[in-house]
């Protein structure tokens, strides 16, 4: 029986300590509020790997561990790669919360060609905060014990695979307008293939015009971090250009020049 609780565990690890690791903020540890926060992670070791992921977001919550008892209080990194290195940080302004203990975690979320994973930090405290939290916040940290943040949200493989079969849920995806998705991950139609002559003779909009509200007051949080497009289905081929080049114009100048050549 030991032996199966065993195989079952090894088999659900790779789904519950998913890719990016984060390592500071430590759990329990105290930062200061208005400062600089350091934030720092390292490869988990397991599926996916960070080579696996291209760019991140960084956003600094408080509140509980489920869904809905916590909120997003200010973004720290909004356009982060993970080739610059495996440390970042961002400003907490000290009107955002109140300084209670174990309140803080980050969130983490992270892109690449097969989807994104989001991570959560170990909880921590920040000190020197002047603001208050909300009913969610409080109500999310009521009885709550011990340092864990939220377990990870991985969507890194079933993207992939949508995006590796023909079609799938990639061109599934694409057959909505754009702008009318949503989620993390948004869906573009298959390029398309150049003709091999021009044939038309004026220009017109290959899609119809999407209208353009001018924002009045602050926007949310964008949500959508990549774009995934169909897999091409056709193939292309080139050639050297073989024609001769064109000879240069000769003009009363270049005749000139060329008497003293020699």
């Amino acid at each position: 029986m030991l032996f199966r609780v065993l195989l079952l565990l090894a088999a659900v690890a790779p789904y519950a300590f998913a890719d990016v690791d984060i390592t500071s903020p430590a759990a329990g540890a105290t930062a200061v509020g208005g400062q600089l926060l350091q934030i720092s992670w390292k490869d988990s070791g397991t599926s996916p790997s960070i080579s696996e992921l291209q760019s991140f977001q960084l956003f600094l919550c408080a509140g509980g561990n489920d869904a809905g008892s916590f909120i997003q209080l200010t973004s720290l990194v909004t356009n982060g790669v993970f080739s610059s290195g495996s440390s970042s940080s961002g400003t907490v302004p000290v009107s955002i919360g109140a300084s209670v203990k174990n309140a803080y975690f980050l969130k983490m979320i992270s892109a690449g060609t097969g989807g994104t994973v989001t991570n959560y930090s170990n909880r921590f405290s920040l000190s020197g905060m002047t603001g208050t939290f909300p009913a969610t916040v409080t109500t999310g940290l009521s009885g709550l014990s011990g340092t864990d943040g939220p377990a990870t949200e991985n969507n890194f493989g079933a993207a992939g695979a949508g995006a590796a079969a023909s079609g799938g849920a990639v061109a599934s995806g694409a057959s909505v307008t754009y702008t009318l998705q949503t989620g993390p991950v948004r869906y573009a139609p298959m390029q398309g293939k150049p003709g091999t002559k021009i044939t038309a003779k004026s220009a017109s909009p290959q899609y119809p015009t999407s209208s353009v509200s001018i924002a009045q007051t602050w926007l949310p949080t964008p949500v959508a971090v990549t774009t995934q497009t169909v897999i091409a289905t056709y193939s292309t081929s080139s050639h050297a250009n073989t024609a001769a080049a064109a000879p240069g114009p000769m003009n009363d100048m270049q005749k000139y020049l060329a008497r003293w050549r020699d």
